[in-house]
């Protein structure tokens, strides 16, 4: 159960920092799509070995968090070339 716990609240963080900036628009959809299918992806993981739910929370995490930060790197390079 903590596990989950720090899943969830890992995943809550990952979500707010992309609120930082408006131009945060890839970062955004980025953690929320990747969130989607670490859920999705660690579910059917987590359910092979009898927690499906832990293995949603913690693919969720994962997948917010990758997702976020690829989307920050492509919101940085979109950023640079509208300042050119």
């Amino acid at each position: 159960m903590k596990i989950t716990r720090i899943a969830f609240a890992t995943a809550a963080l990952t979500l707010l920092a992309g609120c930082a900036t408006e131009s945060s628009v890839h970062t955004k959809e980025r953690a929320v799509m990747g969130g989607l299918g670490g859920a999705v992806l660690g579910g059917v993981i987590g359910h092979q070995s009898g927690r499906g739910l832990e293995g949603a929370a913690v693919g969720a995490a994962a997948g917010s968090a990758a997702g976020a930060v690829s989307g920050s790197a492509q919101d940085e390079k979109q950023a640079e070339m509208n300042r050119r």
